[in-house]
């Protein structure tokens, strides 16, 4: 069997050029397995790559940033170059596609993989996967159930899917198309400062982290390196935007990514009748399936109102972790425990955490 394994850098053109050819080849297209997606949350000290394999039965691209420890101030200087690998948010992993054997083709991957990562020094890796296994490789390391996504399945009629919202959900989008709410869609960034505005403003609600808060730059670039990969859309009422969603677009599957609502809209419901829109136009260009995504904290009061536009899409959201090497990972706790020591604090890292030298 032919098999050809590659380690390319999304920053290097021809790296970039052979990624994206790649991926095109892919019927699946995952927008997070784009040599363009990683550096939108790309950091100093990070570089982000991707592990290809091109064999006669099947491909494999696993995109991954690659962390200098050396930056961490805790990290000790005698144990040279040595780095830890994680993937962006969102859902990734080893995307696998058009093999008759995931098991060989795993142990083939992996055996690479490995010989590669030895040589790098590598000490751990995490990894967001992606919700269906079907499209990744089987993971050699521990795989963690985190929390659970919600997944609006788009086989149905429309009729179908408009029986399966709750009935609470067919209730608000009636009394938004009363109230005159329309929901129009911009696949060119048109109403990026309504949308800029809207969001901040939930977030800023929501007490959300400082991570959330992106700058309009971060938008700039989606829209200019993604193209095809995203589009917004808006509920309007007496034209002015009162909710709004950045939605990012895959061959076959679309996601909830950014968005939020004005307060002073909620009582017109116009973001169910945005979810509604979303999912018929998904359906319309023949997508298989809509992520709205999790809740803030396990199944709380975002969950259950993505849970009522598809009761029955509960799925498992997974992470996967694995040490590389021990001897590095233990130095490196130490290393972590002793810098804490000595700035006068009590290091008490977060249960569970990976990897541990980064709580």
């Amino acid at each position: 069997m032919s098999t050809s394994f590659y380690i390319w850098d999304a920053q290097k053109p021809d790296d970039f050029t052979a990624w994206e050819s790649l991926w095109k080849s892919w019927s699946s297209r995952e927008v997070f397995a784009h040599p363009a997606y990683g550096p939108l949350y790309q950091k100093p000290g990070v570089r982000f790559l991707c592990a290809a394999m091109i064999t006669d039965d099947g491909s494999v691209l696993y995109p991954f940033y690659l962390r200098d420890l050396t930056c961490e101030d805790y990290c000790p200087a005698r144990l040279g170059s040595i780095y830890d690998l994680c993937t962006p948010y969102g859902y990734g992993g080893p995307f696998c596609w058009e093999s008759a054997d995931r098991a060989k083709l795993s142990e083939q991957f992996w055996f690479q993989f490995n010989a590669w990562a030895t040589g790098q020094s590598i000490v751990s890796e995490i990894i967001r996967f992606h919700l269906f296994p079907e499209s990744l490789l089987p993971y050699p390391g521990e795989r963690e159930e985190l929390f659970r996504n919600i997944v609006c399945d788009l086989t149905p009629s429309e009729e179908e899917l408009w029986m399966r919202f709750e009935h609470k959900v067919r209730k608000n989008v009636k009394k938004a198309q009363r109230s005159n709410v329309t929901v129009i869609q911009d696949a060119k960034g048109d109403r990026l400062e309504e949308f800029l505005r809207i969001y901040y403003g939930t977030m800023e609600r929501r007490e959300a982290s400082d991570s959330f808060f992106f700058e309009k730059e971060y938008f700039k670039q989606i829209e200019a390196r993604l193209a095809g990969q995203w589009t917004y859309f808006h509920s309007i009422h007496e034209g002015r935007v009162i909710s709004t969603e950045l939605v990012l677009v895959s061959a076959e599957n679309i996601y909830s990514f950014l968005g939020g609502t004005d307060a002073s809209g909620y009582d017109l419901r116009p973001n169910d009748l945005l979810k509604y829109e979303i999912i018929r136009w998904a359906k319309q260009q023949g997508k298989k399936r809509f992520v709205l995504g999790g809740g803030y904290g396990g199944e709380d009061g975002i969950f259950r109102y993505k849970q009522s536009f598809a009761p029955a899409g509960s799925v498992p959201f997974f992470i996967g972790k694995r040490i590389l090497r021990n001897d590095l990972y233990q130095q490196l706790v130490e290393a972590k425990k002793i810098a804490f020591v000595q700035s006068g604090q009590e290091w008490i890292p977060r249960a569970r955490f990976f990897p541990l030298y980064r709580a």
